[in-house]
């Protein structure tokens, strides 16, 4: 028979959280020894460590919290009834070390879905309790439960402060804020345990990263052609060992079967998932729906027109406020800080705008989709790299997956779109494809663009602003300050998307670059280039102007005329002279 646990999340003084109390302390003297007047008490204060009467304990638990990962009572009596039950007590904190306030098993449960009254892996046993569990989902189970044990293992004996698992997150996030390489990371861990012989602090970096990655939201490795042309991705082009439309070899070295080219896709459901799994995300997800605005004032994308036009276009996508609303942001940078190397790379970065405005536009809040690798920018075949992640909204969008709300304790589906897109103006014609480097460069007139080019500068220029003013103002009317016309025009009509698809639907476009030839910087020794109307001249040959014959071999050299004696070489210099 399952107890009733819901208790352990209400609120401090709710009927309901006493009356559990009540039943905990029931439980835990019937299970007890009859020798045994007390029980530990597991108080935030006690933490298990110190014992109490049933009164004592009540009074405890009654203004202290009662730990909320604490959903199998194995201190207090209760048994998994399962087979695996003692390996799994294995896994479990021990008892001396055990911490119910410890942040990282917070973060580990929250990572997780660990300790929810309304999932049945809420424990130990119940991981073990579902018959329809698979091998794999065991294994991962396992991996929690470890890592769950490290987030309570001291880093040393007496150490408090520090657990084996904090340690190397704090020590890893600094590795990241500094820029610190592997190796370097390496030579510390080594001097750390060279010194503190006792501490469990891994040999190598290699050994923390298998401990860090435990945490889930991984990376998937897609090799790409060298040339932008395609991805070796999917059931038809994973297998490919060459690309299908400029033929160039998939990888870089064949024997260690190294890819050309690497792109790193980040996957977008775990981490959307983890947004509403974490007790400290969870709420904020639907402010925009519970914070109304009452000025009329912009100050969140939620009160701008585009917001609302979209809640009226699509109703069921509107009616869970949960429900995510992203924008997408691209840009190129050089990763090695110097300008001296021509390196270009491309993060692809999501932001969630359903959090409020001191929380959404946080490094903390933004979510990094992919890593589009260089060296030069991928431009219009950005598409190409796109592709996974355009993929994944498709199902977000019509399927949806299902996700712990930690807020509501309730399993939902999560619906997520792409609202629109940020970037300067050479993004925007990366991102849409728009050419923004020629005279039809403006993304609102289209074909209508006023421009003009200026001659000595060498830049486009456009005058056509003064359209979208009232048809009263005075600049309207101004020619000497402007381009020296009056301009009478209305503002571009804005496009429907099916007009946009008319317009490129005759459109024919091929992805990629053309390859780069291996002949490239090298220069052909003994050969001139060859103009257009001469023929080829041979290493040791003078060329041969047209109308004049060549000189071969065994034939006289044709010599010039030599200077009569006494007679010097009229320079420049001497002209002058005379002419004076």
């Amino acid at each position: 028979m399952s107890i009733d646990k819901s208790w352990i999340c209400k609120p401090l003084g709710t009927p309901e959280y006493e009356n559990g109390i009540i039943h905990f302390l029931n439980f835990a003297f019937e299970h007890q020894s009859a020798d045994l007047l007390t029980i530990k008490c597991p108080c935030s204060k006690c933490g298990f460590k110190k014992g109490g009467t049933w009164d004592e304990v009540y009074i405890h638990l009654k203004n202290r919290t009662f730990p909320k990962n604490y959903k199998i009572w194995i201190w207090h009596g209760e048994r998994p009834n399962v087979i695996a039950s003692e390996a799994v007590q294995r896994t479990c904190v021990p008892e001396d070390t055990f911490q119910p306030q410890n942040p990282m098993e917070n973060m580990v449960n929250d990572a997780f879905g660990i300790g929810r009254n309304n999932l049945d892996d809420a424990g130990p046993s119940s991981v073990h309790n579902n018959e329809g569990r698979n091998s794999t989902h065991d294994a991962d189970d396992v991996e929690i439960y470890e890592l769950l044990k490290e987030a309570n293992e001291e880093l040393y004996e007496g150490c408090t402060k520090y657990s084996k698992l904090s340690f190397i997150v704090k020590l890893y996030h600094i590795k990241c804020l500094c820029r610190m390489s592997d190796k370097a990371m390496t030579m510390i861990l080594e001097l750390l345990k060279d010194v503190f012989g006792d501490a469990k602090i891994p040999n190598s970096f290699y050994e923390a990263k298998k401990i860090i990655n435990k945490l889930g939201l991984g990376y998937i490795k897609i090799p790409a052609c060298p040339n932008d042309c395609m991805l070796y991705w999917g059931e038809e082009n994973q297998e490919l060992e060459e690309c299908k439309i400029c033929k160039t070899f998939k990888w870089k070295d064949n024997k260690k079967k190294q890819p050309a080219k690497i792109l790193r896709y980040f996957p977008l459901k775990p981490r959307l998932q983890r947004l509403f799994m974490g007790s400290k995300t969870a709420e904020s997800m639907s402010w925009h729906a519970l914070d109304g605005n009452q000025d009329g004032l912009m100050r969140h994308p939620k009160d701008s027109e585009a917001w609302k036009t979209f809640d009226l276009l699509h109703p069921e996508f509107a009616a869970d406020p949960r429900n995510v609303r992203l924008g997408l942001s691209t840009d190129g940078f050089n990763p090695f800080g110097v300008m001296s190397s021509n390196y270009s790379i491309w993060p692809v970065v999501l932001i969630p705008y359903n959090r409020p405005p001191w929380e959404c536009m946080k490094q903390t809040s933004m979510i990094l989709s992919m890593i589009i690798p260089g060296k030069l920018a991928p431009g219009n075949n950005i598409d190409v790299y796109l592709q996974p992640l355009i993929k994944e909204l498709n199902e977000m969008w019509y399927d949806g997956v299902r996700t712990l709300d930690s807020s509501k304790n309730e399993m939902f589906t999560l619906k997520a779109t792409v609202m629109w897109t940020i970037s300067d103006f050479p993004g925007l014609g990366t991102l849409s494809g728009w050419n923004t480097y020629t005279g039809l460069a403006c993304p609102t007139c289209k074909f209508e663009t006023d421009s003009c080019r200026l001659k000595n500068g060498r830049k486009w220029c456009f005058m056509g602003h003064r359209r979208f003013l009232k048809k009263d103002h005075k600049f309207r009317l101004n020619r000497s300050r402007f381009n020296g016309k009056f301009e009478e025009r209305e503002p571009p009509s804005t496009l429907s998307g099916l007009d946009i698809l008319n317009q490129l639907k005759n459109i024919d476009v091929t992805f990629g670059k053309e390859p780069e030839s291996n002949d490239k910087g090298k220069k052909s020794r003994g050969k001139k280039p060859v103009e257009k109307g001469k023929k080829s001249v041979e290493k040791g040959k003078k060329p041969v102007e047209e109308g004049k014959k060549s000189v071969e071999e065994g034939d006289k050299p044709i010599r010039k005329r030599k200077r009569p004696a006494g007679k010097k070489k009229e320079t420049n210099r001497r002209r002058r002279k005379a002419n004076n």
